[in-house]
Order: structure tokens, then C-alpha cells, then sequence
């Protein structure tokens, strides 16, 4: 139990790297459900599947680290 709490306390940092400028719509909607507004911004965010999943698909703009 001690485990799974521990997991969903883990936090990403997640920086911006590249432009949103035409980029398809659902990626650009990925990474304002990140909380990400401009090239160089980061954020932290909690290790949950739904936002590995939007970080997996604009992993190409981003750069991810354990937080």
C-alpha cells in the first residue's frame, strides 16, 4: 500500500522545447492539458497515466525529468 502511495506522489518536471507553430490541433491541446503555455515553460506534473500518455504522444516538443 505504502508503494502506490509513494507512486502517485512522484512528480515530473516538463519543459517545452520546441514550437507549437503548425503543429496538428490534439497535440497543441496535449500540451495545454500539461499546463504549458510558451517555449522554454515548465511544469510539474503527477506521474499518472493520462499524463504520460499526453506527454508519450508531443514527447518529440518536450523535455522530461524526475521532479
Amino acid at each position: 500500500m505504502a508503494a502506490k502511495k509513494e507512486k502517485a506522489d512522484s512528480k515530473l518536471k516538463v519543459t517545452l522545447v520546441k514550437s507549437l507553430n503548425g503543429r496538428i490541433e490534439s497535440h497543441k491541446a496535449c500540451i495545454s492539458g500539461l499546463g504549458l503555455r510558451r517555449i522554454r515553460h515548465s511544469v510539474e506534473v503527477t506521474d499518472t497515466p493520462e499524463n504520460r500518455g499526453m506527454i508519450n504522444k508531443v514527447s518529440y516538443l518536450l523535455q522530461v525529468e524526475e521532479a
